[in-house]
C-alpha cells in the first residue's frame, strides 16, 4: 500500500485557519462613450456595472432560497451578501464599433465570485452544516486534533447540500498532491448530510506521520456543480499538481461551467474552500 508521507514536526496540531462560502455567477454590465467619459472610463464603469449586477443577483437569490429557522442567523446570512465583496474571475467586453465614437457603448460579460462578509470569528460550517436551505458549506476535520510521528490521519468531510469536492495536500517543499479524486477513486460527488472518510477503502493510499519534518497544508474546494479542471499528473495512488501556487490552484478549480437554467435566469453555483493547517509546537 503506498503512503503518501506527511511533513511534520514530531508532535503536530492541525487547525482551521481560513473558510470560505460564495456564489460564482455569470453578470452583464454596460456603459457608454460620452464627451466627459474616456473609453477606458466606461469600460471600468460597465466591469462596475456588471459587478454590482453579480452581487445584488446573488443576494437576491439567497434571501429567497435560504429557509434558516434562526432569524438572526437569517438576517445575517442575508446582509453578508447584500455587503458582499464581488471577485472578477473572467471577462469578456465589446464595443459596438471599433474604435468606438460618442455615443458607443461597451458591454462586459464577467463571471464573478461573490463573497459574503461573515463574521470571521463564527464558524459558517458549525452554523449552517444542517441546513441545506443555506449557501454550500463543508466541513472538514480529521480524526485527531493532535498527532505524532507513526499516526495514521483520516479526513471527513460533510456537507449540507449534496457536493463536488476535491482535496489536495501541500507539503513543506511547496509540492500539492491531489488526494481526491485520485486514480482508484473518479467519484467526487457527495450527499449532503452524510459524513464521508478519505482515505476510504476504495482508495489505494494512507496517509501517516513520518519524517522529513516541516509545515503543511490541507485543502478543500468544494461545489454545488463539478470544480474545475487541474493540471496533474499520477504518481501511484495519487495525483501530483503540476503547478505549485495555490492561487493558481484556487483559480483553476473555480473555473467551474455556469450552466442555463430553465427559468431563463443567469446561472450561478455555490462554492465552499477550506484550509487545514499545521501547527507545531
Amino acid at each position: 500500500m503506498k503512503k503518501i508521507i506527511f511533513l511534520f514536526v514530531l508532535t503536530l496540531f492541525i487547525k482551521s485557519v481560513f473558510a470560505s462560502t460564495s456564489v460564482i455567477t455569470e453578470s452583464y454590465g454596460y456603459a457608454c462613450l460620452s464627451e466627459d467619459r474616456t473609453k477606458r472610463q466606461a469600460e471600468e464603469m460597465a466591469i462596475n456595472d456588471a459587478k454590482r449586477n453579480a452581487a445584488e443577483k446573488v443576494s437576491t437569490k439567497i434571501k429567497s432560497q435560504t429557509l434558516v429557522e434562526d432569524l438572526k442567523l437569517k438576517n445575517d446570512i442575508v446582509e453578508s451578501f447584500a455587503s458582499s465583496n464581488v471577485k472578477v474571475i473572467e471577462q469578456e467586453g465589446k464595443w459596438d464599433k471599433e474604435p468606438p465614437a460618442i455615443g458607443d457603448c461597451y458591454k462586459v460579460r464577467i463571471k464573478a465570485e461573490v463573497i459574503p462578509t461573515f463574521d470571521k470569528d463564527k464558524s459558517i460550517e458549525t452554523l449552517l452544516i444542517n441546513d441545506p436551505s443555506a449557501p454550500l458549506v463543508v466541513n472538514i476535520f480529521t480524526n485527531k486534533k493532535v498527532y505524532k510521528v507513526n499516526d495514521t490521519v483520516k479526513i471527513y468531510l460533510q456537507g449540507n447540500k449534496p457536493f463536488y469536492a476535491k482535496i489536495f495536500y501541500k507539503d513543506s517543499t511547496g509540492q500539492i498532491l491531489q488526494i481526491l479524486p485520485n486514480p482508484y477513486r473518479s467519484d467526487y460527488h457527495f450527499d449532503g448530510g452524510v459524513i464521508y472518510e478519505v482515505p476510504s477503502a476504495k482508495d489505494r493510499f494512507e496517509l501517516k506521520i513520518e519524517p522529513p519534518f516541516g509545515e503543511d497544508e490541507i485543502i478543500l474546494y468544494a461545489s454545488t456543480t463539478e470544480l474545475g479542471n487541474v493540471d496533474t499528473e499520477s504518481v501511484g495512488a495519487v495525483y501530483k499538481v503540476k503547478m505549485t501556487n495555490k492561487d493558481d490552484l484556487s483559480l483553476s478549480t473555480r473555473g467551474i461551467s455556469l450552466k442555463p437554467k430553465t427559468d431563463n435566469t443567469q446561472p450561478s453555483e455555490e462554492f465552499f474552500e477550506k484550509s487545514l493547517k499545521v501547527n507545531v509546537k
